[in-house]
């Protein structure tokens, strides 16, 4: 098997796989193709590809030669014709969200397979890009907010006198939310946080954040660890309990999304009315509508002295180590299909593979992205 690895386009500085990565799989028997320059952004050189046993080619021969088609962005428009049907594409190209390229997979016959759809199961931990990527957003996310903010985060006792600590709301207990709540505590500041799923109290908790209570969520265990709709009238409670803490808030981070969905609006723009100036907000639902109404995603947006920054890709600010958590995801995944003689097997009988797998046969196999096409 021949597995290409593609230089990612637009403003991703992350790739795939570094070289340590590509040693393991040419140890698997494993052919590797690299695009020329793939790495060049994540601080890599063809050279260490080249020393980990790849080879290295244009763009042209990686998409003519392999077996596998690697990247992690979504493929781009004039990409798209590029892929043969024989071919299988891996990326994280949020089949749930963007509709349109599952048809244009579906027409095409091509296989596909979207890493952010891996199952969350136990099993599958060590295979999850979104949990390795939403770890980096959310230490990116706080450092980010400390250094545009016009206070300090930390408490301080001075001659001068004593500063107060920052007061950090974070929307969202998962990954990203935990993460952010590590990192804000690590930097002195003093954290609530609010989650409509109760189990997330105690790791809450545990990090030093003060968990934020709204009775009459509802919880479903089949999301998979995932939010899920609300009520209108548990919506209500909770708009009031969130626009209330965020007006004594310095900074908001915002995390929730809902998959294949818009973001859920958490933050409208009167509760940002409300917060003081200097204060600043981070939107890391940005791509899917952001949680501040006022968000606009990839841009920075100042409303009554408060900074809005919409960011969803903050893993491309951190190449090197984003890119070796989320190559070592995809190594993970890819055993699961790979023999001892290095060939490709795509073992549907594995539930992991085949809950990743998006078309295949000119059918859809990921049974969430079958019912959005079922229900239309």
């Amino acid at each position: 098997m021949i597995l290409g690895l593609l230089k990612e386009h637009g403003k991703e500085n992350r790739v795939a796989l570094l070289p340590e990565i590509v040693k393991t799989f040419t140890d698997m028997k494993v052919e590797v193709l690299v695009e020329k320059g793939a790495g060049e952004n994540a601080f890599t050189p063809d050279g260490d590809y080249e020393a980990a046993g790849a080879k290295i080619g244009s763009r042209a021969d990686v998409f003519k030669k392999s077996d596998v088609l690697l990247q992690i962005q979504p493929p781009a428009d004039e990409d798209i014709q590029k892929i043969q049907k024989s071919q299988v594409w891996i990326s994280a190209f949020n089949p749930l969200w963007d509709t349109d390229l599952v048809k244009t997979f579906l027409k095409d016959g091509v296989t596909t397979f979207s890493l952010d759809l891996i199952p969350r199961t136990t099993r599958a931990q060590a295979m999850d890009i979104l949990s390795s990527m939403a770890t980096v957003s959310g230490y990116l996310a706080v450092l980010e907010a400390a250094s545009k903010l016009p206070t300090f985060f930390p408490m301080f006792m001075t001659a001068a006198g004593t500063i107060r600590p920052a007061n950090v709301l974070i929307l969202g207990a998962g990954v990203a939310g935990l993460q952010a709540i590590a990192t804000s505590r690590k930097l002195g500041a003093q954290v609530q946080v609010f989650d409509v799923r109760s189990a997330v109290k105690e790791e809450v908790k545990s990090l030093g954040g003060k968990f934020v209570e709204v009775e009459g969520a509802t919880e479903d265990k089949a999301a998979g660890g995932y939010a899920v709709e609300q009520t209108e009238e548990y919506k209500q409670k909770q708009q009031q309990a969130i626009n209330d803490i965020a007006a004594k808030s310095n900074v908001v981070i915002c995390t929730a999304q809902i998959p294949g969905k818009k973001a859920p609006l958490l933050l409208p723009a009167e509760a940002v009315e409300r917060m003081k100036p200097g204060s600043v907000i981070i939107d890391l639902a940005a791509s899917t509508g952001g949680n501040c109404e006022l968000t606009k995603n990839d841009e920075t947006v100042v409303n009554n002295g408060v900074s809005i920054i919409g960011q969803s890709n903050y893993p491309s600010q951190m190449p090197m180590d984003a890119s070796k958590m989320f190559g070592k995801n995809v190594l993970n995944f890819m055993k699961l299909m790979i023999t001892e003689e290095g060939a490709l097997n795509l073992n549907f009988e594995d539930d992991i593979v085949k809950g990743t797998c998006i078309t295949h046969s000119g059918e859809i196999y990921n049974e969430r992205v079958k019912s959005l096409f079922e229900n239309k």
